[in-house]
């Protein structure tokens, strides 16, 4: 089954659709989502404003580069070190 992303104005209207009273189940199927990603969004992006989800989405996103850059240059400093000692 293929993975679905949400974007954040379907996550935002679709967590605003759960205060109007809809039982879970019945919202769930009608977006084609499982509980659990429903109440994981719930506790991740709970009582936040839309411009609040794009932003940590945006947030997320350049962490995740960050993080990948910042592995790059440990194995680059690793081939360096190695190289300097003479280890290869």
């Amino acid at each position: 089954m293929k993975k679905k992303r949400y974007t954040e104005e379907q996550i935002y209207k679709i967590l605003k659709e759960t205060d109007s009273g809809i039982p879970v189940q019945d919202l769930c199927r009608k977006h084609g989502i499982h509980q659990n990603t429903l109440y994981r969004w719930k506790s991740k992006y709970g009582g936040m404003e839309l411009s609040d989800i794009k932003k940590m989405k945006q947030l997320e996103h350049e962490n995740t580069e960050l993080k990948k850059i910042l592995a790059e240059k440990e194995l680059e400093l690793r081939a360096m070190k190695m190289i300097v000692e003479k280890k290869w």
